[in-house]
């Protein structure tokens, strides 16, 4: 050991004497905290997609890669920026109105439907409408509701949810708005209007109505805009839905008990048209990925990725609740992005075969926007990515003793997943509420869909457990509220045992001989290139 200078030494003794001691090492849970800390504070803003905030978090994301040695993933850059046109409906010159025997009652913008600002066209539109149950077709599963409907020229009315009896993956493909206009448009229909479902409620209809006042966003190229296509989008309060039906040969509560008990639905012509205006107001704009490149150790695995991804945007600054308008966003996602930076701090030690890709998104909120983009313009080889790991406020609202892994019934990624859980002592559980869509709601879906196998995550809970009313008050109470700040209580010891498990699972992927596939009856499976489905199983970490 080398002899302190002598100097050196006695700078030394003044602050022992007077008892200083070392600073005591940041913890694992502390250091986690401190992101979710600055990413969640009011400076942000909220990280709305585009806004000033959005960018100053992209930045503190950059450097704190750039600070773990992970190398810039998009050229020689941590940026990669996504070209967008900002749409808000103007609300004073927009209207929506039943028309029964030539005349008009109006609906109350925010109180009985709102217009959806992203999908449809300015203008004026007054069409028929007609009830078609989920509005669902899967041919794969043989259910149509859209089979030997007349719809050329109307409006399809649809029920929030789908048929119990189709797989939950299965019927959250078709329930994408890509797959659901794409049918809707081959059945000649010009508009939606979604009935949302009591029992599906995530938050309450007062917040829903809010959020029409968010700038919608969709991609300045119009190839890769899927939005487009029908004149109208409506979503109805369910307390007020029976207006549509009055007259009709079923009442919307007979609707809703028919759907609650998976019972087949009836379809047909509502009495009454819909008439609906709308004016909207847009500007381009572009907000950034950011993108960071661990690369693999071993040549003959490096020229593959694994990619973890997590959504750095929210919602911004948007209607005032109790007094508060900012939207900060702490666990959406702001837990999500802070444990892949604890991931990529993990990894760095560990050299993992593979290379690994961390690409904080932007633009979910808006409808996966980022991740869509990098998954159809990827900074590497795009056959070359093997898995996807995604975080969307994986909600370490209690002790982490289990895991939902939505898509593990999908790809042979359910065995190192099994066995790396069971190594930490978590227990692997199956999607508890199908219904609810969640395997196409976040960033993994935008994987899923150019044929890479996806895993995406949240703490489970057992069925009537303390923990279970927790997660479930959690959306009633902050899902996309205020109130998703700094000052609501976080399990940070939960949390980053989650982020070890993830780590180790990532390193296991990454390390493993043969590139990750889809089941051979897997649905998604038609997703994936040939080759990459014609490997052998994925080896056991």
């Amino acid at each position: 050991m080398r002899t302190p200078h002598l100097l050196t030494t006695l700078c030394l003794l003044p602050s022992l004497a007077l008892g200083a001691e070392p600073a005591a090492p940041v913890s694992d849970a502390e250091r986690w905290w401190g992101h979710v800390r600055h990413l969640a504070d009011d400076a942000m803003q909220g990280r709305d997609t585009g806004s000033e905030g959005h960018r100053k978090a992209a930045a503190y994301v950059a450097e704190q890669l750039a600070a773990l040695g992970v190398k810039p993933g998009a050229g020689d850059s941590y940026l990669q920026e996504v070209p967008l046109v900002s749409r808000q409906l103007v609300e004073a010159k927009s209207s929506l109105a039943l028309v029964r025997d030539g005349t008009a009652t109006p609906l109350v913008i925010g109180q009985d439907a709102i217009i959806s600002p992203r999908s449809g066209e300015a203008g004026s539109v007054e069409a028929p409408m007609v009830f078609v149950g989920h509005g669902l077709s899967i041919p794969e599963a043989g259910h149509d509701d859209l089979a030997g409907v007349d719809l050329k020229g109307k409006i399809a009315v649809y029920l929030q949810g789908g048929p119990a009896q189709v797989s939950g993956p299965l019927r959250a493909h078709h329930s994408s708005q890509a797959e659901r206009t794409k049918a809707l448009k081959k059945a000649g229909a010009i508009g939606t209007v979604m009935l949302l479902n009591p029992k599906l409620e995530e938050t309450p209809w007062s917040r829903t109505a809010a959020s029409r006042h968010q700038k919608a966003m969709t991609f300045a190229d119009p190839a890769l805009d899927e939005s487009t296509g029908l004149k109208v989008g409506v979503s109805v309060n369910a307390a007020h839905a029976q207006k549509l039906f009055a007259g009709a040969p079923h009442s919307f509560q007979d609707i809703l008990k028919r759907a609650n008990a998976n019972q087949p639905m009836p379809r047909f012509e509502l009495p009454a048209r819909l008439k609906a205006s709308s004016e909207r107001v847009s500007s381009r704009t572009t907000s950034p990925n950011v993108v960071g490149l661990l690369p693999g150790s071993d040549p003959a695995l490096a020229g593959e990725y694994v990619v973890l991804t997590a959504h750095l945007d929210h919602v911004g600054v948007g209607q005032a609740v109790k007094g508060d308008n900012l939207y900060n966003g702490a666990m959406d996602n702001a837990t999500g992005v802070a444990a892949v930076l604890e991931v990529a701090r993990a990894l760095q030690a560990r050299k993992p075969g593979r290379s690994v890709l961390f690409v904080l998104v932007t633009g979910e909120e808006k409808g996966l926007l980022g991740s869509r983009y990098f998954a159809l313009r990827p900074t590497v080889p795009a056959d070359k990515l093997v898995a996807n790991f995604n975080l969307d406020m994986f909600l370490p609202l209690f002790a982490f003793e289990r895991v939902v892994a939505y898509g593990q019934e999908e790809s042979n990624l359910a065995a190192p997943l099994a066995q790396v859980a069971s190594q930490h002592g978590v227990k692997l559980m199956p999607d508890p509420e199908p219904s609810r869509l969640l395997f196409i709601r976040s960033d993994q879906y935008s994987f899923i869909r150019q044929g890479v196998p996806a895993l995406s995550f949240k703490f489970g809970y057992a069925p009537g457990s303390a923990e279970e009313r927790a997660f479930k008050s959690w959306y009633t109470r902050h899902y996309h509220a205020p109130s998703d700040d700094l000052s609501q209580p976080l399990h940070k010891e939960g949390a980053v045992k989650f982020v070890r498990m993830l780590a180790d699972l990532t390193l296991a992927v990454a390390n493993a001989p043969e590139r990750p596939r889809w089941n051979d009856n897997s649905f998604f499976l038609r997703f994936a290139p040939t080759k990459a489905n014609a490997t052998p199983s994925l080896s056991n970490p």
